[in-house]
C-alpha cells in the first residue's frame, strides 16, 4: 500500500503537503509530527493505521518539510490550529482522531479547544505543563547550527550528540527527508528557522488555553509517554490527569521524547489498540 501525496489549501494562498492512505470513507486519523520533524517520521504508523482500516492523513506542519512557509515568518500556535482545522474540514471523515507529537500535540490540543470536533486524541510525549528544561534543550538543539552542515555525516553527528541513547544509523539516506541542500552547498534542517521566535513563547500560555477547554470530559485521550523523556515528567502527567479525568497513559520504556522513532513498533501498537477501542474502524 503506497500513500498518495497531496496538497491541502489552508488559506493565505498557502498549502500543506500530506500523505494519505487507507480506505477513503473510513474514520480518519490525522497525524501531526513534532517541531523540526517532517511527516516522514510517521511513515510506518500511517501505513499500519491504513492496514487497520483507518483513513490516515499525515501532513507536514506549516514551515516544515514540503509545506509552505509563512511569508512573514509568523507561526503562532493559533495559526497552526487553524491549519489543522482546515485539513479536517477539507479532507477528514467523521469520526476523527488526532495523533500529535510535541508541537503537533500542542496544535491538536489548541484545535480541540477552539472547537474542532474530535472523537479521540493521542498526545505523544507532550503535556500542557511540560518541563521547561527539556523544552529549552530541544530549542537549543534546533538553533545550534544556523549555518547548516557540510555533509550528512556532520548532521548525523549532531543528532547522535543530542540523543546518544539512540544508535547512530549506518545508512544516512533517510536524513535527506529532514534536510534540504541550500544554494550555499550546505545541508539545512527542512524547516523555517524563523519559527523559533514563536517557539520561545510564554510556557504558561498553553496552560491558559487549556483552562478554557470544554472537551476534556468527553473525548477519550491517550498520552504516550517516553519514560526517558526530557519533556514529560510526573508533575506534568498529574496535571493532565486533573484536566482529563479519564486519561489513559501508555509508558514506553527505553524511549525518549521522540517516542515513535525510539520504539516505533511499541508506539504504533499502543496507538492502534487505543483507537480500535474508542473509535473502531468500520
Amino acid at each position: 500500500m503506497q500513500p498518495e501525496t497531496i496538497r491541502i489549501p489552508v488559506g493565505e494562498g498557502l498549502s500543506l503537503a500530506a500523505d494519505i492512505a487507507g480506505p477513503r470513507a473510513a474514520p480518519t486519523v490525522i497525524l501531526g509530527h513534532g517541531g523540526g520533524q517532517t511527516r516522514h517520521s510517521w511513515s510506518k504508523a500511517e501505513l499500519q493505521l491504513a492496514e487497520a482500516g483507518y483513513f490516515a492523513i499525515n501532513y507536514d506542519l506549516r514551515g516544515h518539510g514540503e509545506s509552505d512557509w509563512s511569508p512573514d515568518g509568523s507561526y503562532p500556535i493559533e495559526l497552526r490550529a487553524d491549519d489543522l482545522m482546515a485539513i479536517a474540514t477539507s479532507r477528514a471523515n467523521r469520526p476523527l482522531a488526532l495523533v500529535g507529537a510535541s508541537l503537533g500535540g500542542i496544535t491538536s490540543l489548541v484545535a480541540a479547544t477552539h472547537g474542532l470536533d474530535i472523537a479521540a486524541l493521542v498526545l505523544v510525549d507532550i503535556v500542557p505543563k511540560m518541563r521547561i528544561e527539556g523544552a529549552d534543550k530541544v530549542r537549543a538543539f534546533m538553533t545550534a547550527n544556523p549555518t547548516g552542515f557540510a555533509s550528512l555525516e556532520e548532521a548525523a553527528d549532531a543528532i547522535a550528540a543530542y540523543n546518544p541513547s539512540r544508535p547512530r544509523p549506518k545508512d544516512l539516506s533517510g536524513l535527506h527527508k529532514n534536510l534540504r541542500l541550500g544554494a550555499d552547498g550546505r545541508y539545512h534542517w527542512h524547516w523555517d528557522p524563523r519559527m523559533m521566535q514563536d517557539m520561545r513563547g510564554d510556557p504558561h500560555r498553553i496552560l491558559d488555553i487549556m483552562d478554557r477547554a470544554d472537551w476534556t470530559d468527553r473525548v477519550p485521550t491517550l498520552l504516550v509517554r517516553g519514560m526517558k523523556s526530557d519533556i514529560v515528567d510526573d508533575e506534568g502527567v498529574e496535571d493532565l490527569y486533573r484536566r482529563i479525568p479519564k486519561l489513559e497513559v501508555a509508558d514506553i520504556r527505553g524511549a525518549g521524547h521522540m517516542v515513535a522513532g525510539d520504539k516505533n513498533d511499541e508506539f504504533n501498537s499502543a496507538v492502534i489498540d487505543f483507537l480500535q477501542r474508542v473509535m473502531p474502524a468500520r
